[in-house]
């Protein structure tokens, strides 16, 4: 959960490449970080898959002013506003990007090529049509800080009642074990964010690391399948709320530039 999702990289980067603070290259290395390669299919104008900085510039040509992030769950549309088609797409991936300008989203595929040892990952973003409407259950960065602190403290109490190490000097480790992988050429979000939004955005990912640790046998005390389901009932709203506050942290910087 200390890792940065692909259209999270894409929505912040993509915003500070539309609002002139980045360059283009700049903004797409950011974007591909360790993978081979990015392009984007089925883009309005285009015959066949272009590279990221061609797609978006063409984004910006058809009215693209601003990206926001999507990370659905099952049963929770987060960042999502239609139609099926995009919805679905979006909830197997667990992510996706929205365009705000133009009524167009995108999706990323994800696939590894290359012999053992030296494999390489490729991702194609899917360009489809979405729907004009205000995305689902998406929180201000104000009340994404607020839910983030009381999450917190019920992840505690939660695994603590639940007997699991992830409450105690087990969970510190293994987050400074995630920090230290995590940190290395690292930085959250993107030039022209707000302060608050990178706060957020780190809360909200040791709120998701503690989840994460607390999902693994060898951090819990309890380790069948019904103690496993308890677990998992337990942290789901947890889960759910460190998910949401990723999302106010990457669309803080539109929400921000719509309410100037």
């Amino acid at each position: 959960m200390l890792e940065e999702p692909r259209s999270g990289r894409l929505t912040a980067w993509g915003n500070a490449l539309f609002a002139g603070v980045v360059a283009p290259d700049d903004a797409v290395s950011r974007v591909v970080g360790d993978d081979a390669v990015h392009r984007v299919a089925d883009l309005p104008g285009e015959s066949g898959e272009v590279g990221l900085t061609l797609a978006l510039g063409r984004l910006r040509a058809l009215g693209v002013s601003g990206l926001r992030l999507a990370l659905p769950a099952p049963g929770h549309p987060l960042g999502l506003s239609g139609p099926a088609e995009f919805n679905a797409a979006a909830l197997d991936a667990g992510e996706a990007v929205v365009a705000v300008g133009a009524a167009l989203g995108l999706v990323p595929e994800v696939a590894e090529a290359g012999p053992e040892g030296d494999v390489h990952t490729e991702v194609v973003w899917r360009c489809l049509a979405v729907r004009d409407a205000p995305p689902a259950d998406v929180p201000s960065l104000g009340e994404a800080e607020r839910e983030l602190a009381e999450a917190l403290r019920e992840a505690t109490e939660a695994l603590t009642r639940l007997d699991v190490a992830g409450s105690g000097p087990v969970a510190e480790a293994a987050l400074r074990a995630y920090r230290a992988r995590a940190e290395a050429g690292r930085r959250l979000l993107a030039p022209g964010y707000p302060p608050r939004a990178v706060r957020v955005l780190e809360l909200a990912q040791r709120v998701g690391a503690l989840v994460d640790i607390a999902y693994g046998p060898e951090h819990g005390g309890a380790v069948s399948a019904g103690a496993m389901a308890v677990r998992a009932e337990a942290l789901r709203p947890v889960e759910r709320t460190a998910r949401r506050a990723k999302v106010a942290a990457y669309n803080a910087y539109v929400e921000e530039r719509e309410r100037r």
